[in-house]
């Protein structure tokens, strides 16, 4: 009896265990786009700020939708920009000011430039959706 309860005790904190590390999708909706032409390209960051994830994504009826499967619990960020003319980069004026509209995780703004690092963190524990509105200067 005694070996029966400690094989369904083990079991079961090994269940605990692993659900604690399955894999976590993060849905990202991004709307406000001036045009289906293009892409949206965004890039998923970890807490030390190193790229661990880059997708190119269509645009349907002015909106975006980018699921990331596989993600593990933990602090992330991301970075997004519309790629109208599909070359691959953010094109910007003379000063540097986007010509191409943009967006950071946590809808974070910047004063002049982009936010820091620290406006766009957020921590993931579970599946989530994150609604986004794209930014056109």
């Amino acid at each position: 009896m005694k070996t029966s309860a400690l094989k369904q005790l083990c079991f079961l904190s090994l269940f605990m265990l692993s659900a604690f590390d399955s894999p976590i999708t993060l849905t990202i909706k991004i709307n406000g786009l001036k045009s289906n032409e293009g892409h949206i390209l965004i890039q998923i960051s970890d807490v030390n700020e190193k790229a661990i994830n880059e997708v190119k994504q269509t645009i349907n009826q002015h909106l975006c939708t980018i699921v990331i499967n596989d993600l593990k619990p933990g602090t992330y960020s991301y970075k997004y920009f519309h790629d109208a003319n599909d070359n691959q980069e953010l094109d910007t004026n003379f000063i540097g000011m986007p010509k191409e509209g943009f967006g950071f995780s946590n809808n974070a703004k910047g004063t002049f430039g982009p936010p820091g690092f620290e406006k766009t963190v957020f921590t993931l524990e579970t599946d989530t959706t994150h609604i986004c509105t794209i930014e056109y200067l």
